[in-house]
């Protein structure tokens, strides 16, 4: 693919002229929003509450002014565009493109309007709620420093006080983020499903948020049939907020957690105090309904849920607790991670270091066999086709799943892609 245009390019201003003029509503204020006495209260316990969807409509249902932002995807961004919404903005974006840059091939022409859905589509939220906006990149860009790095700077150019960056973790991703983060970019580094993933961005990338999606890793748990899929999301999603903790205290690294893939609102009452909830508007609504009582409501960051694996489970040999440990080794492989050069490194480097310093699970390379097989699998890998390259230290299970998550968005990203193609 062509590389990608510079942040500071004329196409770039262009591009971003185009996405501010999409936008016309009025600005909204958060204090016109109604007040919700249980989410105020939550709020109370140090949790920064924001809702996890694309959808204006399901937004509106929930939205209080003690909700702040709103966390959209490839998926919920897909699940918008393909409702028609822009059906008739694509063109005009198609024909701006083609006259700035007539020799701009079919695949960048493709990546350039999905910048711009997802740019306007980040701004109409922006505007109708007040809020802060997660803005993903395209997946062409989760192994491309550069791009990841220009596409970062262009989204952040466009909304600078409301727009947050998402960058997918893989050694790449690492790398553009602590350029964007040095450029004083606000950064949300998702696809995280582990303390000691966490404890890596936060060591190199000092990103403002990581993630971890907690209701995958307890799917992941419960439909292997490892355990009963209860409190191993919970468990490494404590473990990496305190991890954070520990690198603020020790290190005065700032580095906020996030509960992503939140599955009920039980996990709402169990995660209070985290940094951050982004919550998808079913677990929103079940906590309302649940509706706990005030002495519930309070700071649980301290808890260290049980997880009961199944009795045939290789807890040890498959490292089954790579979700919530972070070993001294793994600090130490981090640390020395952290020491690289963001402009001079490359992934390469990233995954070398860590090898030197003994961890070679943490980001597996596929066959394209492999590769195909994840993809097929879905957002939640089968232990069966996995479980040997665990146990040879070639691949890890919070590697694998963010593979599989990496995977699952890039489908839905190539779904967004092929509606464009038809109008362009």
């Amino acid at each position: 693919m062509q590389q990608a245009p510079r942040h500071d390019s004329q196409l770039a201003k262009e591009v971003a002229k185009f996405c501010l003029a999409q936008v016309t509503s009025p600005q909204a204020s958060r204090t016109t929003f109604p007040s919700s006495p249980l989410w105020a209260a939550a709020a109370k316990t140090g949790t920064a509450l924001w809702l996890d969807t694309g959808d204006v409509d399901a937004a509106k249902e929930l939205w209080v002014r003690e909700f702040t932002a709103l966390t959209t995807n490839n998926t919920l961004l897909n699940k918008e565009v393909q409702k028609g919404l822009y059906d008739k903005m694509v063109p005009a974006a198609a024909a701006l493109l083609k006259k700035i840059s007539p020799d701009m091939t079919q695949d960048r022409l493709i990546q350039e309007i999905a910048f711009i859905l997802n740019a306007v589509h980040g701004l109409m939220l922006v505007r109708t709620f007040d809020a802060d906006v997660s803005v993903e990149l395209h997946t062409a860009t989760a192994h491309d420093v550069e791009a990841a790095y220009q596409y970062g700077k262009r989204f952040h150019a466009i909304c600078p006080t409301r727009f947050i960056v998402k960058v997918p973790l893989s050694a790449a991703g690492l790398l553009s983020a602590r350029q964007l983060h040095d450029d004083g970019i606000r950064l949300n580094f998702t696809l995280g499903f582990s303390a000691r993933q966490n404890w890596l961005i936060a060591s190199l990338s000092k990103p403002n948020w990581v993630n971890v999606f907690l209701g995958r890793i307890n799917a992941f748990v419960a439909d292997n049939k490892l355990g009963d899929g209860v409190n191993a999301g919970e468990k490494a999603t404590l473990g990496s907020q305190r991890g954070l903790r520990r690198l603020k205290k020790e290190q005065g690294l700032d580095v906020r957690q996030i509960a992503a893939s939140m599955r009920s609102g039980q996990q709402c009452e169990d995660l209070l105090g985290l940094d951050t909830f982004t919550i998808p508007t079913a677990a929103a609504k079940e906590f309302l309904k649940k509706n706990p009582a005030p002495a519930a409501i309070a700071d649980k960051t301290n808890n260290d849920p049980k997880v009961t694996f199944a009795a045939t489970a290789d807890v040890a040999g498959e490292r089954l607790d790579c979700f919530w440990a972070i070993t001294p080794q793994f600090e130490k492989a981090a640390a020395a991670v952290a020491k690289l050069d963001p402009k001079k490194s490359t992934a390469d480097d990233v995954i070398k270091t860590l090898a030197a310093n003994g961890i070679t699970d943490l980001f597996p390379a596929f066959t394209h066999e492999e590769a195909a097989r994840l993809t097929k699998e879905g957002k939640i890998p089968v232990h069966a086709t996995w479980k040997e390259r665990v146990k040879a230290n070639t691949a890890s299970w919070d590697g694998i799943l963010t593979a599989a998550a990496l995977a699952s968005f890039t489908q839905d990203q190539q779904a967004l892609d092929d509606r464009i193609r038809r109008f362009v």
